[in-house]
């Protein structure tokens, strides 16, 4: 059980605002369609899954990120397992990052 955190919390309150996608192809398809502000992969998923979201988002010029676990991110969207997902409001994306960029 992960100690409640501001990203998680941030991606909360997305979720509840409908501006979270999330799942791989959800994800894909919201950064194909320039929907996504930012992308959230999790520290555990595949290099394959990994691999594929930097280079997609490099291209598309998205900003991607890894942060938290599969369980974390799930918990945090009110959902089971997630090792990807999108934020699709510039706002709560640039909270996120701001968030992120602390913690390092």
């Amino acid at each position: 059980m992960g100690v409640p955190n501001k990203v998680f919390s941030l991606l909360g309150i997305a979720t509840k605002s409908g501006n979270v996608v999330s799942g791989e192809y959800q994800t894909l398809d919201a950064v194909r369609k320039k929907k996504a502000r930012l992308v959230v992969i999790s520290e555990d998923a595949t290099d394959n899954t990994r691999k594929m979201f930097f280079d997609k988002c490099a291209f598309y010029e998205i900003p991607v990120t890894q942060y938290g676990t599969k369980e974390d991110l799930g918990r945090a969207i009110g959902k089971d397992l997630r090792s990807s997902l999108a934020v699709c409001d510039d706002g709560l994306a640039t909270a996120i990052k701001k968030q992120l960029d602390m913690e390092k």
